[in-house]
């Protein structure tokens, strides 16, 4: 049985008290924890053209807080200071089948609202200043000792430094300090600020969750319903009368554009497939997971015992509220009529030819499986 990362406090209890509302220090969260990579395995990652990398320099060459992006050298990292600085790593749960794991203790939240894992390392007294995100983020102690302040929940308006490209906080108020050790985490909610300062050198793992913008639901939803919508359709005027002044726009007028608007958000069919597409788009789309080569008969080789995975880029989800059923993978909606190997295929449980007999007896199913793995969502394990 698995252990909650949430100690005492309980899935039901946090999710009603904590989330998004308060941050949540968890003494011990994963006991024992050990960290499945090294700083050294985290700095040869940063050293891959694929991986996103940044290091945040506190006193760099070009001034305080100097970001610099990656990919990096062996000779960048020769040259660093001895502290003062930190190594931040985006999506290691992508490239670290160890990482990717321990995904499967946040399963008390939507697997669509997974953003990515990124592991940071830092030298004494190393960090990315005072700061705050738009996004939930738990903050897993993987070696060393870190010290983190709370402060004050965040807007975009609160004032930030003016000199350097990262958005660090002009003032920072201290309302609450920890020092977190290996197996410790804190929950910090959406808006909250707060300053990681390590005390020697240590590994903090940040598992954070995906929160679209009002701006970006607006903008890509007006994107993709404009895609659906006949370019016959335009701005009709209301009944026009005599009373209308020169260069004037009437209320009526724009009614009429706010009915056009009001017919789209209540279209629920086009907000649903929008919505899962949107959150099922992988965080990198540009990266190539299609195999180079694929089974000859794919019911056959897993029966004969080969087991498919999900490739840990690749993202699902299902929506049944309405018909049709929808399964979305990858920023596509792909037709499923079978509501069970949807929901199969969104699980964790194991993809092996038991599992999967009832869809492979049917050839929708078994067609989807292999668009499935020749897409890359899926692969063949060894």
């Amino acid at each position: 049985m698995k252990t909650s990362v949430l100690g005492e406090i309980g899935e039901r209890r946090f999710l009603r008290e904590y989330w998004q509302r308060k941050p949540l220090l968890i003494r011990q969260a994963l006991p024992g924890f050990q960290s499945p990579l090294t700083p050294d395995e985290l700095a040869g990652l940063a050293l891959e053209e694929e991986v996103e990398s940044r290091l945040v320099l506190e006193r760099g060459r070009k001034g305080p807080w100097e970001l610099r992006n990656g990919p990096f050298t062996a000779e960048d990292f020769a040259k660093l200071p001895k502290t003062r600085w930190s190594l931040l790593v985006q999506a290691v749960d992508q490239w670290v089948p160890e990482v990717h794991a321990l995904r499967a203790h946040f399963d008390f939240l939507p697997a669509w609202r997974f953003d990515d894992l990124m592991i940071s390392y830092a030298p004494d007294q190393g960090g990315v200043g005072p700061h705050f995100d738009h996004y939930d983020v738990f903050l897993l102690q993987a070696t060393g000792r870190r010290r983190w302040r709370i402060g004050p929940a965040c807007t975009d308006a609160t004032p930030v430094r003016t000199d350097t490209s990262l958005r660090i906080l002009e003032h920072f108020e201290t309302l609450e300090e920890f020092v977190l050790e290996p197996g410790d985490m804190l929950y910090i909610p959406p808006g909250v600020s707060h300053w990681g300062i390590a005390e020697g050198e240590c590994m903090t793992f940040s598992i954070g969750f995906r929160a679209p913008s009002h701006a970006e639901i607006l903008v890509d939803i007006a994107n993709g319903a404009a895609q659906r919508l006949d370019e016959g359709l335009r701005y009709m005027d209301p009944p026009l009368g005599s009373d209308v002044q020169e260069g004037e726009i009437p209320p009526a007028a724009l009614r009429r554009v706010q009915r056009v608007l009001q017919e789209m958000a209540a279209d629920s069919e086009l907000v649903r497939e929008w919505f899962g597409r949107y959150m099922t788009q992988r965080k990198y789309a540009d990266l190539d997971i299609t195999p180079e080569a694929l089974p000859d008969d794919l019911r056959a080789w897993l029966r004969a015992g080969g087991v498919l995975e999900r490739h840990p880029a690749s993202r699902f989800a299902w929506s049944g509220a309405e018909a049709p059923f929808m399964l979305f993978v990858d920023g596509e909606a792909l037709p499923c009529d079978d509501p069970a190997l949807a929901r199969l295929l969104c699980s964790r449980a194991p993809l092996d030819a038991r599992a999967l007999k009832p869809a492979l007896a049917r050839q929708p199913g078994r067609a989807l499986l292999e668009e499935l793995v020749a897409r890359g969502a899926l692969y063949c394990a060894d």
